[in-house]
């Protein structure tokens, strides 16, 4: 069990922050919708939590209808600070001219027009004895060691916090590709292999004009392994708000630029008066509810109540697809994750309940979404679709789910 420190902090999370949580223990990720004016807003949101509450780095990939490959391969990638230390004499002579024409640089700038390369090539120097380093603004650097210290800079990472704004508009390709690096944790470009660290989440962000609207692609949607609509009007944008609302802030907070360059704390350098500010849950504590999960025992009354729901929702006639194996196996560690946080070393049915809600609630696929009318069982018997149609029409993923809870038999 959780000792009341933890439990204390997590008690003080917003939503988001407990999804983010949630993820982060099970090593999984997860789809946020929201309306399509608040998405810009979400994001923003989302990179001070990654940033102020977790200690990761953001970085946010605008997705959009004519996105390409490169886009989504060079927006994963931040770059890395420079390490500062003695010249090797392996850079105390000038660079290769096969060096400066075949190796590519490393920034996120964008496509390169030359090689192929995703990222732009290094200026060519403006010196024989000086070149330009592979990795980040071009800069001459005399070939002396006696004048100068050399500092090399590390290659472009994946971030460890990835938002995907309007992943649903981009192209098939690209939503693959997602799923992909989802799958491996890593992504091929043409010139290297890039891997994910070892905290890494990956949130899609959806604008969308009701929860059940918020999806990506089959395949991509059923990884995800849970789902969160954030009503902002509702439910507001805590860590954004503060941030506006100080009158000494002078980092503008009105573009995802702006925040993806800001340091690790989200707020800029501070004061020297002002101590750096710790992040609210550490590795420590993900690690810690990562191993009170596994340990998190399930009753068998409470499995066979799990899977009651499971098979009464795979069978509603209102339900044509998404209830997967995939979705299952969620469940299960959804709601042990559940149990850890709420400091129980056993799942309950409530916390079954709520599980289900966030585990199907992007994933269950109603009659008459894409033309699947014909496949109600009504329909298969001779009724009319136009009919059925008026009879289901006031069913939804949420109503689904309610229903099937309410007719589930609750263990004692």
């Amino acid at each position: 069990m959780a000792d009341e420190q933890l439990l204390y902090k997590i008690r003080s999370l917003s939503d988001l922050e407990l999804a983010t949580l949630l993820c982060l223990v099970a090593r999984e990720h997860c789809l946020i919708g929201t309306l399509p004016d608040y998405v810009d807003e979400l994001a923003e949101e989302l990179c001070l939590v990654a940033s102020k509450t977790f200690n990761l780095t953001p970085a946010i990939i605008n997705c959009h209808s004519h996105a390409t490959l490169d886009e989504f391969a060079t927006g994963l990638l931040v770059p890395q600070p420079a390490r500062g230390g003695p010249p090797s004499p392996t850079h105390t002579r000038s660079a290769s001219p096969y060096h400066l024409r075949h190796e590519p640089s490393s920034t996120t700038g964008g496509p390169s027009s030359a090689g192929g390369s995703y990222f732009p090539s290094p200026a060519p120097p403006s010196r024989p004895g000086a070149f330009s380093p592979r990795i980040g603004p071009a800069a001459i650097v005399p070939s002396s060691p006696s004048t100068t210290t050399h500092q090399p800079a590390q290659q472009p990472q994946i971030a460890n916090f990835i938002l995907a704004k309007n992943l649903h508009l981009a192209p098939r390709a690209v939503q693959i590709q997602a799923l992909e690096l989802l799958r491996t944790r890593r992504i091929f470009t043409r010139t290297s292999v890039q891997t994910a660290p070892k905290q890494f989440l990956f949130i899609a962000i959806i604008g969308a004009p009701s929860p059940t609207q918020a999806r990506v692609t089959p395949h991509l949607n059923d990884f995800f392994y849970l789902s969160h609509w954030h009503d902002a009007e509702k439910d507001g944008l805590d860590h954004l708000n503060a941030e506006l609302s100080r009158p000494d802030d002078n980092i503008s907070v009105a573009s995802s630029d702006s925040i993806i360059k800001r340091s690790s704390s989200g707020l800029g350098p501070l004061p020297d008066h002002e101590p750096a500010p710790q992040p609210h849950m550490t590795e420590d504590d993900i690690s810690l509810l990562s191993q009170l999960t596994t340990l998190a025992s399930v009753d068998v009354d409470v499995l066979r109540y799990q899977m009651n729901v499971v098979s009464h929702l795979r069978i509603h006639r209102a339900v044509v697809g998404g209830v997967t194996p995939q979705a299952t196996r969620c469940l299960g560690y959804l709601c042990k994750s559940l149990a850890a946080l709420h400091g129980l070393g056993f799942v309950t049915a409530s916390l079954v309940g709520l599980a289900v809600r966030k585990v199907y609630g992007h994933r269950i696929v109603m009659v008459g979404e894409g033309g699947t009318m014909e496949r109600e069982r009504s329909v298969q018997w001779g009724s009319e679709g136009e009919a059925v149609g008026v009879v289901m029409g006031g069913w939804g993923v949420e109503e689904v789910v309610e229903d099937v809870l309410g007719m589930v038999g609750v263990p004692a």
